[in-house]
């Protein structure tokens, strides 16, 4: 498929002067077409915009918004990342839409605790369903255990219009650049947290022990130093009753 464009340019001769008051009324104009062109500039994206690495189980959602004042969205095709391929992926009905999905079998099988995978999902289609101008819609997936092995995740997408425009979210953004017309969305991937659903790292567990020993050697400390407390008393107790028993006195005194 291919991108179709279409560009209009008018031109108008330029007066030779232009009063201040009309002036004023073409900055305006001309701000108000910012504005309104404003939500135009919206893209693609997937929310939340992260998330820690090998995490299971988590729902994100591609928002997807008409850029089209003329046209609505017809049609959505998401492509998961081949490099970095995910375990599985569930998908949320979206109301009006059908999906479509598409796998591909994998060279080298991902290893989870439920057993080595071998068939991922490669392509999600949504059509039947429409964006109208100025609106947008999520498309939500719940996706099993992601990669440990990359610091994101690019997915390309194509947004067809029903004038037959295709829009394509496919540039990838580069560190120092400017960010590109297109941008795909991307999914970031940061350090594995023990809260994550993803495996701890090798340096938080051996620290996790340690401080865990320390603490229950402190604990046996103590017990063991009340409990020649108490019995240094017992036996200061027993002597004080005997003396007592000895000299006739009587302990409860």
């Amino acid at each position: 498929m291919s991108e179709t464009t279409h560009a209009s340019t008018t031109h108008a001769s330029k007066p030779a002067r232009l009063p201040r008051r009309a002036g004023a009324v073409a900055a305006l104009s001309a701000a108000t077409v910012l504005l309104v062109a404003g939500p135009a500039a919206a893209h693609v994206t997937v929310q939340p915009s992260s998330a820690p690495k090998g995490a299971a189980d988590q729902s994100f959602a591609f928002r997807v918004p008409n850029e089209d004042d003329q046209a609505s969205t017809v049609k959505v095709e998401l492509y998961f990342p081949t490099d970095h391929p995910i375990a599985s992926a569930l998908i949320a009905p979206v109301p009006g839409w059908t999906d479509q999905i598409q796998t591909t079998k994998l060279t080298t099988p991902i290893k989870t605790d439920d057993g080595d995978i071998t068939d991922v999902v490669s392509e999600v289609t949504w059509s039947g369903g429409s964006i109208a101008p100025g609106h947008y819609q999520d498309f939500t997936l719940d996706f099993g255990q992601l990669p440990s092995d990359t610091d994101q995740l690019v997915f390309k997408a194509l947004q067809t219009y029903s004038n037959g425009n295709i829009v394509r979210w496919i540039d990838t953004s580069q560190p120092g650049q400017p960010e590109p017309d297109h941008p795909a969305p991307t999914l970031k991937l940061t350090a594995a947290t023990a809260d994550s659903g993803a495996p701890a790292t090798a340096s938080t567990a051996p620290a996790a022990s340690a401080k865990s020993a320390s603490a229950d050697d402190s604990t046996a400390r103590a017990l063991g130093i009340a409990g020649l407390v108490v019995g240094t008393l017992g036996l200061a107790a027993a002597a004080v009753f005997g003396l007592r028993r000895r000299t006739g006195g009587d302990p409860a005194s």
